[in-house]
């Protein structure tokens, strides 16, 4: 499978503005490294990466992926083009096949040959990964939160509900269909959670939740990284 990660985060709140948002560290090594190996682990290694404020930072210390065992190319974005705008802008890569989307910026430990299958099993048009946040670790983002039905058919998706309890929250992994690209508008800024999720509701199309009881953590200050760092550190022991 394929996969694009989506690195073009700023991260002004983590208190530098010398180093992009993915390649701050969680116990030596860059976010957007933790991902790659997680990619790595269940078997995708084809891979891209959006690359936006200091590019050169993500591209010389990845180069081409060979030292993970994977191959990464790149997708230089001269302006913002949001998270759905990413993967329409590289949509030739895709092959007319499901790939996953992961946000660089999040650290989890999703097991994605399980959501994968879940997504497969289940004639969805877009699978989303959730969390519960009564019950899952995560840093109290401000993601999208979900209503779904018994069989995990998404009723709703509202972006930027932030520390809301009320439903599940979008844990920033998805799979999805290759037909998803022609509803994203090409060469303009759009985004998943305030775009493509809520249209595809309303349009009639089948979106699922895949529930995971992983941490999900989204690094978008200091004290999520420390959390992040944390849980590394319980996991090595």
């Amino acid at each position: 499978m394929k996969a694009i990660v989506l690195a073009a985060g700023i991260g002004q709140r983590l208190g530098s503005k010398e180093i992009p948002k993915p390649m701050f560290e969680i116990n030596g090594k860059p976010i957007l490294e933790h991902n790659i190996l997680l990619l790595k682990k269940y078997g995708v290694t084809d891979i891209y990466i959006n690359l936006h404020y200091l590019p050169d930072v993500i591209k010389n210390y990845f180069q081409n992926g060979s030292k993970w065992g994977v191959n990464i190319s790149y997708s230089l974005e001269s302006k913002l083009l949001g998270t759905s705008g990413a993967v329409k802008n590289i949509e030739k890569f895709w092959n007319n096949k499901p790939f996953f989307v992961i946000y660089g910026d999040n650290f989890t430990d999703i097991n994605l040959t399980d959501m994968y299958n879940f997504h497969t099993s289940g004639n969805s048009f877009a699978t989303i990964a959730l969390f519960d946040p009564k019950i899952s670790l995560n840093s109290g983002i401000a993601g999208g939160v979900v209503t779904m039905d018994q069989h995990n058919k998404i009723n709703s998706f509202i972006e930027g509900q932030k520390n809301d309890t009320s439903g599940y929250v979008n844990a920033g992994v998805y799979v999805l269909e290759p037909g998803i690209l022609d509803m994203i508008p090409e060469g303009q800024f759009s985004d998943f959670g305030k775009d493509i999720f809520p249209s595809l509701i309303k349009t009639g199309h089948v979106l699922k939740g895949y529930v995971t009881k992983s941490f999900v953590i989204a690094i978008d200050d200091i004290d999520a990284l420390k959390q992040a760092e944390l849980v590394t550190k319980k996991l090595q022991n």
